[in-house]
């Protein structure tokens, strides 16, 4: 679930929309991931974590395969007026883990959410990428508060990224 909803949700989605988005072009691809993705390495032979489920090893995994999409779908989509980017937003307080979850994590949680930003803080970076005239043909880029950042070395593999690209379409269909 968590690969699905964090990584192989947006690939569906980002597959389903791409002959309206390059009919509709110039037109932007704003992906979210973190900077958790800096700690996540690929297993390709387990990418749905069902032989070995760690939340803390999971997350990492599912925003680093978002960077090392992005950059892989800003290269195939070079030419078409259509660029692909993505971003950590920051720490931002919401009510993840509230519902479903014991007691005690609730209560974790709602005191490391004081630490964070508000939801509107954190959608800055998301928007600025989606209208700013200063990024305007910027493509296959990783953003944090607005700016052009290094992601980890590992999201620049061009081999890693076109073999997470053929693992995800078959998981998906496309």
């Amino acid at each position: 679930m968590t690969f699905a909803v964090n990584y192989l949700a947006p690939f569906l989605l980002t597959h389903l929309l791409l002959d309206l988005l390059t009919a509709s072009a110039p037109a932007r691809i704003v992906n979210v991931s973190s900077d958790s993705h800096r700690s996540g390495s690929i297993q390709l032979d387990d990418l749905q974590a069902e032989k070995l489920y760690r939340p803390m090893r999971t997350y990492p995994q599912a925003k680093l395969a978002v960077v090392l999409f992005t950059y892989e779908l800003a290269r195939r989509l070079q030419g078409t007026g259509v660029t692909a980017n993505c971003l950590h937003p920051g720490f931002v307080a919401t009510n993840f883990g509230q519902i479903g979850t014991a007691p005690v994590i609730r209560t974790a949680v709602k005191f490391i959410s004081l630490f964070g930003m508000s939801p509107e803080e954190g959608a800055k970076t998301s928007i600025y990428l989606a209208s700013s005239p200063d990024v305007e043909g910027v493509t296959g880029t990783y953003f944090v508060k607005s700016i052009p950042k290094r992601s980890a070395s590992i999201s620049y593999d061009e081999s890693l990224q076109r073999q997470l690209w053929e693992q995800s379409a078959k998981l998906v269909n496309v």
